[in-house]
């Protein structure tokens, strides 16, 4: 889902969507409450991720947690 952001809120807080950027966010940077552009992670980005991702699984088969329910503190955590 894109967060719909408006041209002057981009451009004073640039730096900031950027990081949102760099974390996985979108955004669409609206005039007027028309869209005019999108800002999202690059290709590279995305693999970066991607990466990531499955150098964590891997690190999770390799290292089992036991006693704990996952999906328990999943369902916590959106309490």
């Amino acid at each position: 889902m894109k967060i719909e952001v408006g041209a002057y809120e981009a451009k004073t807080k640039l730096p900031e969507l950027l990081r949102g950027v760099q974390m996985g966010k979108q955004y669409t940077i609206t005039n007027r409450g028309v869209a005019i552009a999108d800002l999202v992670p690059t290709e590279g980005a995305k693999r970066h991720q991607a990466a990531a991702v499955e150098q964590m699984k891997a690190f999770m088969a390799r290292n089992p947690v036991k006693g704990v329910d996952i999906k328990a503190l999943i369902e916590e955590g959106r309490a």
